[in-house]
């Protein structure tokens, strides 16, 4: 079985970029994609104090693609899946 990359995800080294359907607001501008890099122990050590499992997932995704999470929070649930996708290739 291959682990064909989805066609929304370009995958580079060390980091993949998210094409977006609804697209980000950041600064007032509307982008269509946004880069995450791969995740480190450290970013895990980082969430440590986040509570609830949806914060820490949220607060983790955000310091990826270096958001805030007030911003990852204004997704649509489609464009959120996407980087959850992402990120799940990195764990993998």
């Amino acid at each position: 079985m291959t682990d064909k990359t989805p066609d929304f995800i370009t995958e580079g080294d060390g980091f993949a970029t998210v094409a977006l359907v609804r697209g980000l607001k950041l600064d007032g501008a509307t982008v269509k994609s946004v880069r995450m890099r791969e995740p480190t122990v450290a970013d895990q050590l980082a969430i440590d104090n986040v509570a609830g499992q949806a914060a820490k997932e949220i607060a983790l995704l955000a310091n990826l693609c270096e958001v805030k999470p007030a911003d990852l929070q204004a997704l649509t649930l489609k464009d959120y899946g996407r980087l959850q996708v992402a990120f799940s290739r990195f764990i993998a």
